[in-house]
């Protein structure tokens, strides 16, 4: 029966969800450090892809990282790690990043608009609802267009957070590949008092935010 049941957690944090622990606050107020989080890994698997506004776990490895950065060479260390992450008692990997999707494939993102907000194809997004209290949507201007199959990401605690923006001159942009990413974050399950889901700003619903300008070449702007 332990047999069994350790199979069946292996199979489920393989291939269904994964806890994580936030380990740092480029996500407060949404996730704080030490929020241990379910991150729901068939979320993209049936042709669904990553939408604007989802908070995404994505591999960073030779894109917010050096490659093979973060990792146990020790085979004990890798078993520990293993057991550990699949309860959410070990800290998540170095290479392991927790951000919001704002841009998708073919999307032209700005910052800022004459009211200093980000915009995508043109729609400002009202970010109030998640943006850590006193920050700016970004202190750094970029205008960059998202290249198909990848995706713009930001934290949203934006004045402590090393994300697209951070990497936009290195030579990947600062874009993720879809097929780095782990799954989508649903749910806060620890502590008690912060458990619930994690959804989707209604922002990233706006009409006309999904109309992108064919004539634009994905890319860096």
């Amino acid at each position: 029966m332990l047999a069994f049941g350790l199979l069946v957690v292996v199979v489920l944090h393989s291939y269904v969800a994964q806890p994580f622990v936030i380990p740092s606050g480029s996500m407060e107020h949404t996730l704080e450090v030490g929020d241990r989080v379910l991150v729901n890994k068939l979320a993209y698997t049936f042709g669904d892809r990553p939408q604007r506004g989802d908070v995404v776990v994505f591999d960073g490895t030779g894109i917010f990282t050096d490659e093979g950065k973060g990792h146990s060479s020790n085979p004990f260390g890798k078993a520990f790690e293993g057991v550990g992450s699949m309860f959410g008692f070990g800290d998540s990997d170095e290479t392991d990043f927790v951000k919001r999707v704002i841009g998708v494939g073919g999307d032209h993102v700005i910052c800022c608009d004459a009211q200093g907000r980000v915009t995508v194809n043109g729609v400002p997004l009202d970010e109030t609802g998640y943006l850590y209290p006193g920050n700016v949507p970004s202190a750094m201007p970029f205008n960059v267009i998202v290249p198909k199959g990848e995706l713009w990401v930001m934290g949203d605690h934006r004045a402590n957070s090393a994300d697209s923006r951070e990497h936009i001159a290195a030579p990947g942009g600062g874009f993720v590949p879809e097929d780095r990413v782990v799954g989508r974050v649903d749910w806060i399950i620890w502590p008690f008092g912060r458990m619930g889901g994690v959804d989707r700003p209604s922002t990233f619903s706006q009409p006309g935010i999904g109309r992108q300008e064919p004539a634009l070449v994905p890319g860096r702007g």
